[in-house]
Order: C-alpha cells, then structure tokens, then sequence
C-alpha cells in the first residue's frame, strides 16, 4: 500500500515538474521548433529526388508546423494588452492557430493518399479520408462562426483568452479526424515502410493525449508543441523513407545493368563462337586451332601479370585471329600441297581482310589488333606493314607466339605434331627475330612447368 502511494506520488511530481518546465520555457520552444520547420520546408523545396506532389505536401506541411507556433507564440506575448496591436493581434493569432491545427490534420490526411496512391486498397479507404477531408472544412465554418459567436472562445476588457462553453467541439473534430486516420494507417500498414507507419501513429496519437492533459492544464500550449514536434519526426522519417526507396531503386538499377551487361556479353560469346566455328570449318587441317591459340594466349598473359580484362580481351581478339581466311578460297586453304606464288599472295591477304570485317564492331574496336597484325614480325620482316619490335600491338606480339606454338604442336597434312623439345629449341631461335623475346621466354616457362606435354592438339 505504501510501495503504491509513493509510485503515485512520483508519477503525480513527474507530470507536474513536465507542465512547470513546458510552461516556463514554451515561448522558447516554440521558436526552436518554428526554426526547425522553417529549415525543413526549404530543405524540402530543394528536394528534387521527392515526386512533386509529395514535396509540395511536405512542405505545406512544414511550413503551416512553423506558422503554428509563431501565432500560438505571439498570441502569448500580446495576451492582457489592451492596446489597438495587442487587441488584433490576439485575435488573429488566436484564430490562425486554431485553423491551422486544423490544416496540419488536412495536409496530414492529403500525405496518407498521396502514400497509397496506387496501391491495392478499398474503396472504403478512401471515404474515410474523404470524411476526414470534410470534417476539416466543417471545422474551418465553425471557426468562423465562432469569431463573431463567441462559440470556442472569447476574450475580456483585458484582452484575455478564456474558453467558452462550445471549446470541446474544436477539439472534438481533430480528434475524430486523427481516429479515422489512425484506422487507415493501422488497415493498410503492410504499404509502409515500419519508420512511416510509426512515425503516423505517433503523429495522430501524442497530440491527442497532450490535448486530453491541456484540458485539464490551463496556460500553456501542450498541443500544439507536441503536434509541431510530432510533424517534425513524421517528416524526418519521410525522408528517411524516401532514402531508402531511392537507394533500393539504384540498386535495382545496378542489378538490371548487370544483368543486361551479362546477356550482351552471353551474346557477345555465342556470336564470337558461331564465327570461330565458320573459320576453323573452312580449314579441315586446323580444327580447333582458333580455341588453342586464345587459350594459349590467355596463358601468356596471366603468366606475365595482365590484368583480367586485358585477358579476357585478349581472349577474344585470337579466337578471331584468322577470321580473314573466310574470304580466302577453299582450294588455296585446304591445298595438301606447297603454294604457289600467288596463292601464297592470296592467302597474306587474311590479315587485312579479317582487319576489315572486324573494324565494323565498333564497341570493340581491340579485335581488329590480332586479325591484323599477328603476322609481323618482331624483326620487322613481317606482314602486311613489315612493324618492328614494340611498334607492333602487345596482343599481337602475344597472339603471334601462341599462333606459331600451336601451328607446330598441332598435326598437319604434311607431318605429325613436333616434339617438345624441338618446339622449345624453334622458340629459342626465333626469340627477337620471329616473337617478342619476352613472351617468348613467357611460352618457354609454360613449356618447361607442362612436363607431360598437355598443351598440344589432342587426336
């Protein structure tokens, strides 16, 4: 019994200590809150990420928080001045705070059918805002009523504000208003984010239980402050909300551009391969020889530390290495015999032509590199432009080594694959003359780690 009266006892000086220190310092809340909403209605306007009628709601809404408190604070100032400013200026601050209590509730019910415009909702939602929207403007007619009626308030000879007998209908209409909202956002919860359900809750249901302690508390603006501050978290949240839908749509963005990167590249892959195919098809002594030499070029360039992109490209540049043998007869490709003059003419035509087809793929332009030069020489005695050591492209010199390598592992019309040990010796001699020394002693590395000799044309 004792342990019960002290909790009351506390819980009674708890509340009573709040009342002092709102009514004390109120008036400087009260421009500490104004200030907050003034920034947050500007901060809003500049917005552009926010739809704009979402924007204009917010800042609406923000800015009529802010006019709120200004009047409520000027209507404490004036109270009990009986000059001609003071006697308007109660006044006029007292009925813009009544009415824009009213307007915050308004714009509050104009944000929640902007939030679930769209969404799978009754038409039942809608006449329960509707019927908020109309107790808003039954509200506004009797506050104008009560301005020449004296029907919520009145004032004495000493210009102080003092409730009349029909005060409990101004905050009876509110009250309807905010319960009405509460049963949509509690309905149709599953719309919102958790932050923005919790942030509408709060926003109709606080003002309410400080209005309920006002009734009993005279003196001092417990509603509208907690209405003020309860506006200020709803829109925080709001953009909070609106952060999240932003970043969440960005990386839906990131994710539909990858997945479209992966399908060009797919495609990419399918249509390199569909023409490697053709190639190799045209020469029945060389099937394969296209796949080998990209792998072999790969090899060489991540064993010389290539990044994976320059790989990766390097990879498709000696697939397509000898696209240009399409335009060659198949007489000339396919002739078991030596060459003539001008069929061996002919077919030092590949390059330019394979350079040629591929020089219309504009998005990789690095593919006409192998098909053009992968036949000069780092002596210089190559073709078709006869470029000398490094004034030929780094892929070709590559591509040049893995050409050659997989030419004399691989079985011809002429003879079967060469011995290791003479292909390693064949490197070695044409080291600086025929290869680029340096990837040259690259494929002599690969060699000399392959002891089973696995890097050749299986039968």
């Amino acid at each position: 019994m004792c342990q019960e009266f002290f909790i009351r006892a506390a819980g009674s000086l708890i509340i009573v200590s709040f009342v002092s220190f709102i009514s004390n310092h109120q008036l400087n809340i009260m421009l500490f809150l104004s200030g907050i909403c003034a920034i947050m209605t500007v901060m809003t306007l500049l917005t552009k990420s926010l739809a704009p009628s979402r924007r204009r709601i917010l800042a609406l809404l923000e800015l009529a928080a802010m006019l709120l408190l200004m009047f409520d604070r000027f209507a404490y100032l004036y109270r009990g001045d009986v000059s001609i400013t003071g006697y308007w200026v109660v006044r006029i601050s007292n009925f813009m705070v009544f009415y824009l209590t009213l307007y915050l509730l308004h714009e509050v019910t104009l944000y929640l059918i902007d939030l679930y415009s769209g969404k799978d909702v009754r038409h039942e939602f809608l006449w329960r805002l509707r019927f908020c929207e109309l107790l808003f403007t039954l509200g506004t007619v009797l506050l104008f009523i009560s301005q020449f009626t004296d029907l919520y308030y009145s004032f004495d000879e000493f210009n102080q504000y003092h409730r009349a007998p029909g005060n409990f209908i101004c905050f009876l209409i509110p009250l309807v208003i905010s319960f009405l909202q509460v049963s949509v956002i509690v309905q149709y919860r599953r719309f919102l984010s958790k932050a923005v359900v919790i942030s509408l809750l709060l926003n109709a249901v606080v003002p309410i239980a400080a209005s309920i302690v006002q009734l009993f508390v005279y003196g001092i603006s417990l509603t509208n402050i907690t209405l003020v501050g309860m506006v200020i978290i709803l829109h925080l949240n709001a953009l909070i909300d609106l952060n999240e839908e932003v970043e969440h749509a960005r990386q839906t963005e990131i994710t539909v551009y990858k997945e479209a990167r992966k399908k060009e590249h797919d495609l990419f892959k399918q249509t390199v391969g569909a023409l490697v195919n053709a190639i190799d098809a045209k020469d029945k002594y060389t099937n394969g020889h296209s796949h080998r030499v990209a792998m072999y070029s790969e090899r060489i360039a991540r064993e010389a530390g290539k990044s994976d992109e320059f790989c990766e490209e390097l990879h498709f540049t000696a697939l397509l290495h000898d696209v240009g043998k399409i335009g060659i007869d198949d007489s000339i490709i396919n002739k078991e015999g030596r060459l003539t003059r001008s069929e061996y003419d002919a077919i030092k035509q590949h390059p330019a032509m394979g350079s040629q087809i591929l020089s219309s793929i504009e998005q990789t332009p690095y593919l006409t590199t192998g098909a053009n030069y992968h036949h000069e020489r780092y002596d210089g005695k190559g073709y078709p432009l006869g470029l000398k050591g490094e004034e030929i492209p780094e892929m070709a010199r590559i591509i040049a080594v893995a050409d050659a390598y997989d030419a004399m592992t691989s079985k011809r019309s002429y003879r079967e694959p060469l011995p290791q040990s003479a292909v390693r010796a064949e490197l070695i001699k044409e080291r600086g003359k025929q290869f680029d020394p340096f990837y040259a002693d690259v494929m002599i590395r690969l060699m000399d780690a392959d002891a089973e000799y696995e890097m050749r044309e299986k039968e």
